[in-house]
């Protein structure tokens, strides 16, 4: 999965929104765990004190009694926690009261730290408890029989605020787990929900290709309804294409047909006068023979360079060209060397392609002493593009071009009466039909001492 990817952005959005929502919907469920664990954790004190204050406070007596009952065992273990505690408040005499659990400590009173009762009248503070643990205490102020003249007493009772702690923290954990465990689930079925959306852009992708490769002439099969559409006009495109290559080609054939009749008969009537005009005539009209059928031919290779699904077998255009020029040039003893890469596809016309490999090897042989060498590789410029093309040399060990004569037969619009030895009008011919597939032609100086023709042209 690419960065610039579809699949990444989507996949990317997806889990961002994943881990930002599932913190959120754990800190919020997590949140409303502990106030409830912490509402359940006072209401517990707030019933043990409300039992301690009934039995010890209800007496006619003017002091507390010893309460029978308090409902929680921990209160008989020293220094669990779990405590509870009765004394006068504000230096006056009376009896004090502990659980068994305090044994000789003292719990601090809020009413002592002057800390504010809430709507119940009754007051809470955490302060740290006789064994070191942090505890929440809630207090009450309360008089025997509940009779105002009476001494005030306080009336505590205390729970350990680890026992909460520990619970919140079992909790959290727990649910940090299951959030994990949802999480990546969820990642993992966004990343199969993605690669399962956009299956129907790899089938495209296929067609595509098998279009580009000429083994298919439309993109076929049943696609999701909203990517029918793409289907119908990409279909489309490719048969206006290639009316639009049909339309070319019979309109160049007219054409041809159209001016190569007239120039004929000027040409014959023109030789049957044995005037110095009617030479110039002949001799002119010749060479607009000539042109015309040279620009008629360049038309031809655009319209076949635009057409979609032209696809020529490099080795079986290649050999048939060596084997047929090994034998017109055996009286010069010329071998020609072919080192083709296996599979190499030219994406084009098959007579466009002996065009130019007969072009270069016919010069190469023409100029060559014993060797010729074809090569042809294929390269891909991008890691990420299927795209392919193939590069190709054909060169020679004969006299070669020197710089500057590679330069003129370079330019453009150079023809056979102003290039230096060697070039010919073929090489004119091939750079044209590169430059046709949006390929190139370069000159350069082979090892080998002749000319090197580097080639780059579309691959399948």
């Amino acid at each position: 999965m690419r960065l610039n990817s579809l699949a990444f952005r989507l996949f990317a959005t997806s889990a961002a929104w994943t881990l930002l929502v599932l913190p959120l919907a754990g800190y919020l469920i997590f949140s409303l765990y502990r106030d409830d664990v912490q509402l359940s954790f006072d209401a517990q004190l707030k019933k043990l004190l409300q039992a301690l204050s009934i039995d010890s406070m209800n007496t006619s007596g003017d002091m507390p009694v010893q309460p029978q009952n308090m409902y929680e065992p921990l209160f008989e273990v020293t220094h669990s926690g779990w405590y509870w505690q009765i004394r006068p408040l504000d230096g006056a005499p009376g009896r004090t009261l502990v659980s068994p659990s305090l044994a000789s400590e003292v719990l601090q009173s809020p009413y002592d730290k002057k800390f504010p009762t809430d709507t119940t009248g009754t007051r809470w503070m955490n302060v740290p408890g006789p064994a070191g643990e942090t505890i929440r205490i809630l207090e009450v102020v309360d008089t025997p029989g509940h009779d105002p003249a009476k001494t005030k007493y306080s009336v505590i009772v205390a729970g350990p605020l680890d026992w909460l702690e520990a619970t919140n923290a079992k909790f959290r954990n727990r649910l940090t787990t299951a959030l994990s465990l949802f999480g990546l689930g969820l990642l993992a079925v966004t990343l199969f929900q993605v690669r399962f959306g956009l299956l129907p852009l790899r089938r495209i992708e296929k067609g595509l290709a098998a279009i580009r490769s000429g083994t298919a002439a439309k993109l076929d099969g049943t696609l999701p309804a909203e990517i029918e559409p793409l289907q119908s006009e990409l279909n489309a495109l490719i048969h206006s294409n290639q009316d639009i290559i049909d339309r070319a080609r019979t309109q160049v054939g007219n054409l041809a047909h159209a001016l190569k009749t007239p120039l004929a008969v000027i040409t014959n009537e023109a030789r049957d006068h044995k005037t110095p005009f009617a030479s110039k005539v002949a001799e002119q009209a010749q060479i607009m023979r000539d042109q015309v059928g040279l620009y008629l031919d360049r038309a031809r290779m655009a319209a076949s360079a635009g057409a979609i699904g032209r696809v020529t077998p490099f080795e079986a255009a290649a050999e048939p060209l060596v084997r047929a020029l090994e034998r017109i040039n055996r009286d010069k003893g010329i071998a020609i060397a072919m080192d083709i890469a296996p599979g190499a596809k030219f994406q084009g016309e098959k007579q466009d392609l002996e065009e130019m490999l007969g072009n270069l090897l016919d010069n190469a042989c023409k100029w060559g002493k014993k060797r010729v060498a074809l090569k042809a590789v294929i390269v891909t410029p991008d890691a990420r593009s299927k795209a392919k093309r193939i590069h190709v040399t054909v060169e020679d060990d004969g006299p070669g071009l020197t710089a500057e004569q590679r330069a003129k037969i370079g330019k453009r619009g150079m023809r056979l009466d102003e290039s230096k030895p060697g070039s010919g009008l073929g090489l004119s011919i091939v750079s044209d039909l590169a430059v046709s597939y949006r390929g190139s032609m370069q000159l350069e100086a082979s090892p080998m001492g002749g000319l090197l023709v580097r080639l780059e042209l579309p691959g399948v």
